[in-house]
This record gives structure tokens, C-alpha cells and sequence, in this order.
């Protein structure tokens, strides 16, 4: 997977990437992490990405000039995606989605944003990290370059970890545990050292769906509700 970046601070980009999962990604050859520094691609002694917003306002825009000419002189992998507030809420379908592709580009916004024409000619996407602003979009471009690459098959040692993870089947994960069986007297609830697979995978099901419900009863709400199914696996273990 080819994944291109274009930003005015590559070095956010490639530092943070040359480490754990994207790292070894990169060593692997399963994908190919290109930043591009927009600020190359801009023309004047200062070369300048910004200027001042006609019809007057606080802050500063990115110039379209500079973002073109970087964009169109690599031939980025498309779609090309705009990482802003205005964007639609990235979630785990649409990291689903890109990983299931054979790249894609991110455009990190800086100042007070782009101009509009770069959203109208050159973006193919956007996407937001969630209601509140950040000062560039380095630090959102990480989260989905994160978020996709460790989907990709052969990433994480184990292809099953991703899939069973939270909102993986649309619920958080259910609690984990690991030795000693009993620390400081807080101990591993009991159905994990049974034994009993079956009754381990209901019992971790049945937690899933107990989290979901107090922490984040939208995702219940989006599945249509608890089945009937999922009502008797809480009274099982009286959740």
C-alpha cells in the first residue's frame, strides 16, 4: 500500500511512523509512507504557504498554489483526503475501507485552513477526527495511517487481534486479563481460568455488550437494540 502525505512539518510524519507497527510495515515492504513538504513546492523568497483571507477575518489560509503544484507533481495514490473539522467523523468502517485499498493521500490543513478551490478541484474527501479543532492535521493523518495500516493482513502478528478489538463488531471490547490470576487480592474473574472455551467467548460477548451499554449506548442504538440473543447472554451473567 502506497500512502502519501502532504504537509508543511513531513518530519511529524516520517518520525512517527519510523517507529513500532508502521515501522516495521515500512521494513516489510507492506507499505510505502511518502511526506511531502508543501512548502517545496511554493514559490518567493520566503516561500510563503499562506496568505491573509479576502473579505478580511483573524488568521491566515493556505494558499492553493503551493498544494497544487505538490500534489499534481508526485501523483499522489487517490483518493486524496483533507483532514479538517468540516470533514465527515472517521470511524473503523472507514479504516476498513482504506485498508481494503491500494493507497491514498492525506492533505494536512494548517492556520485557518485551506482554500476552498483545493476542497472544490483537488480533494476527493474529507475527514475529521471529531467536534474539536487541532492546531494542523499532522496529528489527525497519524490516527488514520495508524488506524488502516494495522488492518492491513500480515501487519500485526496476529491477522485475529484486529478483528477482535473494539468496534471491530460494532461494541467495545470486553475487559482483559493477564498473570498473576490473583494481584494484591483483586482477582481474574473465575471464568477465565476455567477452561471452558464456550463459556469463556459467552461471558466475554455478554461484557462486551454490558460496556457498550454504559459507555457508549449510540452503538446499541445503531445495531437496532439488543436482540433477544444478547438480553439472555446478560442475564446469564447477570449483567
Amino acid at each position: 500500500m502506497r500512502i502519501d502525505v502532504f504537509t508543511i512539518f513531513p518530519d511529524l510524519i516520517t518520525n512517527f511512523a519510523a517507529e513500532s507497527l508502521l515501522g516495521k510495515a515500512q521494513d516489510d515492504g507492506r507499505i510505502a509512507l511518502q511526506a511531502h513538504d508543501i512548502r517545496d513546492a511554493a514559490t518567493g523568497k520566503h516561500r510563503s504557504v499562506d496568505d491573509a483571507p479576502f473579505g478580511g477575518g483573524a488568521g491566515m489560509v493556505m494558499s492553493p498554489g503551493p498544494i497544487f503544484a505538490s500534489v499534481e507533481a508526485v501523483d499522489p495514490p487517490r483518493p486524496l483526503i483533507f483532514l479538517g473539522p468540516t470533514g465527515r467523523p472517521f470511524d473503523q468502517r472507514r479504516a476498513e475501507e482504506l485498508a481494503g485499498s491500494d493507497g491514498f493521500s492525506l492533505l494536512c490543513g494548517r492556520y485557518e485552513g485551506i482554500d476552498q478551490r483545493v476542497r472544490d478541484q483537488l480533494v476527493d474527501d474529507e475527514i475529521s477526527l471529531g467536534d474539536y479543532v487541532l492546531a494542523g492535521g499532522e496529528v489527525a493523518a497519524l490516527v488514520v495511517i495508524e488506524a488502516v495500516v494495522r488492518l492491513i493482513p500480515g501487519v500485526m502478528g496476529n491477522d485475529e487481534s484486529a478483528g477482535d478489538e473494539s468496534f471491530g463488531a460494532g461494541l467495545l471490547e470486553y475487559p482483559q486479563y493477564t498473570r498473576p490470576a490473583d494481584f494484591r487480592g483483586y482477582e481474574v474473574p473465575t471464568v477465565l481460568l476455567s477452561g471452558d472455551h464456550a463459556r469463556v467467548e459467552r461471558w466475554r460477548r455478554a461484557q462486551s455488550l454490558a460496556l457498550t451499554l454504559d459507555q457508549r449506548p449510540d452503538l446499541i442504538d445503531a445495531r437496532g437494540g439488543l436482540t433477544a440473543a444478547d438480553q439472555a447472554l446478560l442475564d446469564e451473567f447477570e449483567l
